[in-house]
């Protein structure tokens, strides 16, 4: 048999066997049957082992694809309504959190003060990552009733486990403040799918390096996590025609995107979209309301506000 296909086989294999052995709860910890003597294999074998384990984890997403959808109405209308999307996470799960937060501003306009991320250990965390914090529930519980929550706000803890202290704590609190909450996990009826409003399940199969959630779990949650601040983003109005609408252009390659997005949907040229552009100083949705032919900027900013900052119904109101 071909190598790729006995790989698959064993595989395969690996993920019912371990599913066999082991309560579902316990899957991020089970050893793939794939993995026995994974030290002796030839590195292309380990490593086509390792990208099967990366894609069979990223296929486990589309099982949540549901509760995704509720997650990311739920931090659309946190935002609409001015309160702060927060997460709060520990170890490699903090770093899938950080890597989606930090984009949000930059991607799709989200204003800065919206968006916090609580780090179990806080900013040594990023440059020595040790396993203590993830138990400190009382650190996280502190750390939200510091930001004084209100029912605006909306807290997302993600931890492989499920059971991890410091992002389960942190929910609590917020429930406790009367904020939304939502949850992830990679093993099924765990503690923080319970506490959540929106437990969100991405039932991962084993590692091949058992317990090693910066693998395949990983590879989940930055999936899954881009999938929900998306679809709140489009929520938003933020995203028209798979075009970024809110983006904040501060370099050259923004500045050369955002030319082109306004001379797309306005149906204008480059010269009339980068015009537009330098008077509404960068700020794609007005552009192009001032390229498709309204006035002047406080014309187009007072449609969009008209129509709570979304394009699509603006352009036509002044098509009409």
């Amino acid at each position: 048999m071909p190598r790729a296909l006995q790989l698959d086989k064993w595989y395969f294999f690996g993920i019912i066997k371990a599913m066999e052995d082991s309560p579902s709860q316990r899957r991020t910890e089970t050893r793939h049957a794939a993995a026995v003597g994974l030290d002796t294999k030839p590195p292309e074998e380990v490593l086509a082992l390792l990208a099967a384990g990366q894609a069979e984890a990223a296929r486990s997403v589309e099982s949540a694809i549901g509760d995704l959808a509720r997650g990311a109405a739920a931090a659309a209308e946190t935002i609409e309504a001015g309160g702060r999307l927060i997460y709060a996470a520990a170890g490699s799960s903090g770093l899938m959190a950080l890597a989606d937060a930090l984009e949000l501003p930059g991607t799709y306009g989200i204003r800065r003060e919206q968006i916090v991320v609580l780090l179990a250990g806080g900013a040594d965390a990023l440059v020595n990552m040790t396993g203590g914090p993830e138990d400190d529930g009382g650190a996280a519980q502190k750390a939200i009733e510091s930001l004084r929550l209100d029912n605006r706000d909306c807290v997302i803890g993600i931890t492989a486990s499920g059971q991890t202290p410091y992002p389960v704590e942190a929910l609590r609190a917020a429930k406790a403040s009367g904020s939304r909450t939502i949850g992830f996990a990679n093993n099924a009826g765990t503690l923080i799918l319970e506490v959540a409003d929106i437990g969100i399940c991405l039932p991962t199969p084993a590692e091949v390096i058992a317990g090693s959630t910066r693998m395949g779990a990983g590879t989940a949650q930055k999936i899954a996590l881009n999938m929900l601040s998306t679809m709140m983003a489009i929520h938003l109005g933020h995203v028209h025609d798979g075009f970024m609408v809110n983006v904040v252009a501060d370099n050259i390659k923004l500045r050369q995107r955002a030319q082109g997005i306004v001379a797309a949907i306005a149906g204008t040229d480059d010269a009339k979209a980068s015009a537009a552009l330098a008077i509404s100083n960068g700020a794609v949705k007005p552009a192009v309301l001032l390229a498709a032919g309204v006035n002047d900027l406080g014309a187009a900013e007072a449609l969009l506000l008209t129509h709570k900052g979304r394009l699509r119904p603006a352009l036509a109101e002044l098509r009409a």
